[in-house]
């Protein structure tokens, strides 16, 4: 009898967790959730992260509401959402820097981009553009690669800053086409702009909404694009690997990640919602008219594109011998 009573109970006790466990999936959402945006308001993460927010929340029937931590090149941030209960309702919007070169550059990082998260979707990638100054005597990769080559260190860069996405995309090109540049880093994307503008520097791989409307004043000269793809937005420049770089391939991306140990059904209906928005024709637009491609990956995907940004910016880092500032 005591027995039968124990395994009744046991019974019970299982199908109680279980049930505890399934709940809080199968009646997701039932608040808002914030999202993480770990930049200042107004700049092209903030962007993406509002349209995402606001087209996700009929889906959900919840506010996706965007709380920006900006500082410390995403690690702010990035912190605050790797510590948050992993519940669902705090998200991440992950990047190139916060889950692919920071935790490559610096010694000390409050979060690990694999352990302390859980990819959701990959939102959408953003190559960037190669421009020089009209005064250089270039007008496609092959002759900025010849010309680097006869003249080694002679031809400067700008970059958004040491260890930024624009400096390594150059790293990159350098060690693939074996040349040497020599690089000028800039704090932010606005003080080497006006640089490059006045030809005090001559080249830069750097975001293509920032650079096109100076390419058509014709105070700059596009000359490719890093991404796999041409941009629809740009679709008479033509890739580096097209342009006699065979593959090459570089950029920033955008994409949710959510703190480790959030539920597996939680994980996979946000998955499917993200990526159905990012593919309506609402957002995908709005992030074509800017150079950007839209995507929309699983969460499977996207944990495995981490480890592979993770693997490939060690290598440049590396190689390069580039240090945290």
């Amino acid at each position: 009898m005591n027995s039968r009573i124990e395994l009744a109970g046991l019974a019970a006790i299982a199908l109680f967790g279980l049930t505890g466990l399934e709940a809080p999936a199968q009646d997701y959402p039932v608040k808002s959730i914030r999202l993480v945006v770990p930049f200042p308001p107004g700049g092209g993460n903030d962007t993406i992260a509002r349209l995402l927010g606001q087209k996700l929340a009929p889906a959900l029937g919840q506010q996706m509401l965007v709380d920006n931590r900006p500082g410390a090149g995403g690690t702010i941030g990035a912190e605050i959402a790797a510590k948050s209960p992993p519940d669902g309702y705090t998200l991440f919007l992950a990047g190139v820097a916060s889950h692919g070169i920071n935790p490559n550059l610096r010694r000390q990082l409050p979060y690990d981009p694999v352990r302390d998260f859980s990819g959701v979707s990959l939102i959408a990638s953003a190559p960037l553009l190669v421009v020089v100054h009209p005064s250089l005597p270039v007008a496609s990769i092959k002759q900025l690669v010849a010309l680097a080559k006869a003249r080694p260190g002679a031809v400067n860069y700008a970059s958004n800053g040491s260890g930024s996405s624009s400096h390594l995309a150059v790293e990159l090109f350098a060690m693939t086409t074996g040349t040497v540049m020599t690089h000028i880093p800039y704090k932010g994307v606005a003080l080497a702009l006006t640089d490059l503008m006045s030809g005090q520097v001559q080249v830069a791989f750097s975001s293509a909404v920032s650079m096109l409307p100076h390419v058509k004043a014709g105070k700059l000269r596009a000359i490719a694009m890093t991404g796999a793809k041409r941009s629809q937005a740009i679709p008479d420049i033509p890739t580096v690997a097209e342009a006699g770089v065979p593959g090459y391939e570089t950029g920033s991306w955008y994409g949710i990640v959510a703190p480790a140990k959030t539920p597996r059904p939680v994980i996979e209906r946000l998955s499917r919602e993200i990526a159905t928005a990012t593919r309506s024709a609402e957002i995908s637009g709005r992030l074509v008219d800017e150079a950007v491609i839209p995507i929309g990956s699983t969460a499977e995907e996207f944990d495995a594109h981490i480890r592979r940004e993770l693997a490939r910016w060690a290598k440049v880092i590396a190689k390069a011998r580039i240090s945290e500032d």
